[in-house]
């Protein structure tokens, strides 16, 4: 059940049999074991399984390596992230310490992985991260002052629905009503923007989708 709440739609045996290292057999009968003791599971062979939405299940003691890779994940999100980010990194990081049965704080602080300095996270464009951030959690359409690599300015109107976040670098994949077409903007090129609020009219899960298919990018599980 544990490794069961890593999925947002239903796995299949086959998969969480090479995830926990037994054989498909295993999880039928341990799916079966489950379902009649009344565990929150859904789905089917051949389908898949998933926990069912809602169920709450208590964290259990995180292993060395999980600890390791929450740690490193929140310093990397405090380099790379903007403040609301690298704030919501450090708020996790104490919930999961104050979650679990051991107190956490020592050891996550002496872990010792660390993400590179390099340049300074703040600069002048860390502004417009957060505007766009919250563009993409409520599906609202944006007005942006863009310059392309070679200086051009232009206005752009677009629906955004990804922001990566490259070493250094952000990037906005979003729908543009000039182009009629998925196009990628940096956000260091981005001189201002507006969120109109107005929600655009497309879900963003299908935006991502088609990008991901436009563009041979595996899809997140």
């Amino acid at each position: 059940m544990d490794a069961m709440r890593g999925y947002r739609r239903p796995v299949t045996a086959a998969r969480l049999a090479e995830q926990l290292g037994v054989s498909e057999r295993t999880i039928y009968r341990d799916i079966q074991t489950l379902s009649g003791l009344g565990a929150p599971l859904e789905g089917e062979a051949g389908v898949g399984y998933m926990l069912k939405a809602g169920f709450f299940l208590p964290p259990l003691m995180f292993g060395a390596d999980e600890l390791e890779a929450l740690v490193l994940g929140a310093r990397w999100v405090r380099r790379q992230g903007d403040d609301g980010l690298a704030a919501a990194a450090n708020s996790a990081l104490a919930k999961i310490a104050a979650a679990t049965p051991k107190d956490l704080r020592d050891d996550m602080a002496e872990t010792s992985l660390w993400v590179p300095m390099g340049e300074d996270r703040q600069n002048a464009s860390d502004i417009h991260v957060r505007p766009v951030r919250e563009a993409i959690r409520y599906q609202h359409r944006l007005r942006m002052a863009y310059r392309d690599e070679h200086g051009a300015p232009s206005d752009r109107v677009v629906w955004p629905f990804a922001l990566a976040f490259l070493e250094g670098k952000r990037l906005l994949a979003a729908w543009c009503e000039m182009r009629m077409a998925f196009r990628h903007f940096r956000i260091d090129r981005i001189a201002a923007v507006e969120s109109l609020r107005q929600r655009y009219p497309a879900r963003r899960h299908d935006l991502l989708k088609t990008w991901r298919k436009e563009h041979h990018i595996r899809e997140d599980y």
